[in-house]
Order: C-alpha cells, then sequence, then structure tokens
C-alpha cells in the first residue's frame, strides 16, 4: 500500500483535491466491483495542510484534513493542487509551505516524488522544485510562469510533463490524466487502464493546445509590439514578409525578432500562423464553411499544407477539432 499525500490550502480548487483523493482512493477498487471480483486497494491516501486545521477552497468548501504537512513522515508521493485564488496572493499567504517543498528530497533514481496540477505548478517553481527541469501549467497563467520563473522549461502545450521526481499536469480537469499516469507509474498499466475504463476518461489525451487562446501572448508592456499585433490581427490573411512587419514597427529587423520574442516568447512568423489558426478555429467552431473556405479566408491557398499547420498548432485536424468544439 503507498501513501499519496495531497496538499490542502486555502484557495486551492476543490475537485483537484477531492479527485485526485477519490481516483487514487478506488484504483483497483472500482473496476472489481463492477466485475463482481473482490477489490485490492493500492494507495492510502490522506489530505495534510499547514497545521491540521479544515483549507477553505475557492468555492467556500471546507475540506477536513488529516494532519499537518509540517509533520508529514514517509510519503510516496507528494500531490499540489490547482490554485484557485490570485496565484501571487496564494504564494504569499503560503510561504512555510513553500519552504517544506523546498526541503524535499529530490530522488533522481526512486520515480515521481511530487507532482502538481494547474496552476499548483507555481508553487513547485517557488520552491525551486522545477529549476532547470521540464514542466507544464494552464496554458492561460502560461505568460506570467515564464516570467516569474525563466529557470524553468515551461511546455504550455502539453497535458502532463515528468522530468525526474516531478511531474506537472497542465490546466483544469487534467488531474484526471495525471493521476492516471501516475497510477500506471506506481501500480501498472493494467490498473491504470482499468481505472480510465471505470471511471470513463479518456487517457488518450496529451495536449492542452485544443484548448489555449493566443490573447496571453499580448499580456506584456512593449507598447511597439503590441500596437503590430493589433495590426496584424487586421491584416493575419495577408502575405506580410518580415521586411514589411519591421516597417510597420519602425524597427529593423533584427531589433524587431528580439523585441518580439522577448514580448511574446514568440517569433513573428509563428505568431502570424498562429493567428491564421485561431481565425480558422472560430470558423470551425461557429460556421458550417468548408474547409477549403476557410483555408482561403485564413490566408492560405492548399488546404493539405494548411490542415498540416493547424495540427501542428492545436493536436488536432480541423475535422476533428470542428467535430469537438463546434
Amino acid at each position: 500500500m503507498q501513501t499519496i499525500t495531497v496538499i490542502g490550502f486555502d484557495g486551492a480548487l476543490a475537485s483537484a483535491i477531492t479527485g485526485v483523493i477519490d481516483l487514487f482512493r478506488l484504483a483497483g477498487v472500482s473496476w472489481a466491483r463492477i466485475h463482481g471480483e473482490a477489490p485490492q486497494r493500492h494507495f492510502e491516501t490522506r489530505l495534510l495542510t499547514r497545521d491540521g486545521t479544515p483549507c477553505r477552497c475557492i468555492n467556500g468548501i471546507g475540506l477536513l484534513a488529516d494532519g499537518s504537512w509540517a509533520e508529514a513522515g514517509e510519503t510516496d508521493l507528494v500531490v499540489i493542487p490547482t490554485i484557485g485564488g490570485p496565484i501571487a496572493a496564494v504564494l504569499a499567504e503560503n510561504r512555510a509551505l513553500v519552504h517544506w517543498l523546498a526541503g524535499l528530497a529530490a530522488d533522481e533514481c526512486g520515480g515521481v516524488r511530487v507532482a502538481s496540477n494547474c496552476t499548483g505548478a507555481f508553487l513547485l517553481a517557488e520552491a525551486g522544485l522545477l529549476d532547470g527541469r521540464r514542466a507544464t501549467t494552464h496554458w492561460g497563467f502560461s505568460h506570467q510562469f515564464r516570467q516569474r520563473y525563466p529557470g524553468v522549461q515551461l511546455q504550455p502545450d502539453s497535458l502532463v510533463t515528468v522530468d525526474g521526481p516531478v511531474a506537472c499536469a497542465g490546466g483544469g480537469m487534467a488531474w484526471w490524466d495525471l493521476v492516471v499516469y501516475l497510477v500506471e507509474r506506481l501500480a501498472g498499466a493494467q490498473v491504470a487502464r482499468e481505472l480510465a475504463k471505470a471511471f470513463v476518461i479518456d487517457a488518450g489525451r496529451t495536449s492542452q493546445a485544443p484548448y489555449s487562446v493566443l490573447q496571453t501572448r499580448r499580456y506584456h508592456s512593449d507598447d511597439t509590439i503590441l500596437a503590430l499585433q493589433d495590426w496584424l490581427e487586421q491584416r493575419f490573411h495577408e502575405s506580410l514578409p518580415l521586411a514589411a512587419l519591421a516597417s510597420q514597427a519602425g524597427l529593423t529587423e533584427r531589433s524587431l525578432l528580439r523585441r518580439f520574442r522577448l514580448a511574446t516568447g514568440d517569433t513573428p512568423t509563428n505568431y502570424l500562423q498562429l493567428l491564421r489558426v485561431e481565425a480558422a478555429r472560430r470558423r470551425l467552431e461557429s460556421s458550417r464553411d468548408s474547409l477549403e473556405t476557410i483555408t482561403r479566408a485564413v490566408g492560405y491557398e492548399d488546404v493539405s499544407s494548411f490542415s498540416r499547420l493547424f495540427r501542428k498548432h492545436t493536436g488536432l485536424s480541423p475535422g476533428a477539432y470542428r467535430a469537438r468544439f463546434s
């Protein structure tokens, strides 16, 4: 029986606590009950807070704790749930937790020891556990994360990342995917498959790119680049070489590349592609226009090449995207 420690704090997302506990507790149980077999539990779970008192989650629900993380003792895995409240405020209010996390032993050979869901990655990064490591967080907070923790190799399109003893899951309900993955690592593939089937979880998701929006790349303070982004949003369907973009911004091409990447984390060319993909996504969601019509409307002539570009940036073909989100 392995011990899973879930950390509770005020302002956490309740479902990312109770859901994680449910899945771990019922791994090897629900599937057996469905088939009339004897349940075989694989995990013991506990919810720990700073002083063992209930934590008040962002939805107002108070969750009873099993004890204090300061007296946690041995555990096989520590899970940090989503920060549901204002991130900076929650980080400031939980300096003791950050200090405790920083003291966790990082056993490189012992498998995953710490995991986070969604914006819970901010607590791991604040504690230095993600320095130099691959990580993911909610796509909507990726720019804020990059600015605060430049030493982390952030992969905001990834749904789950694992680097050494640390695992991270992306936005919202990605704790489903995280727990199924961790159950496979800790209890085996068969237990994980049965858990996913029992709870009707699509275990094949690998990316949160289909859910992200381009607006997050405008969270910066470079007025020149913001003005260029406004200009591009009106002309993304036109042929726009780098020289034209530099001229519009009043910069040399070299300066444009440097300032655009500094502000947005991207190149002007890739950003232009993203604008076209975003426009296509909106058309696929809200219209019955053919893919050929949409392809031409966003500035491309060849449907197959645009379909490849669309899949590259969203993880889905245009047809699969329309089927899921229209």
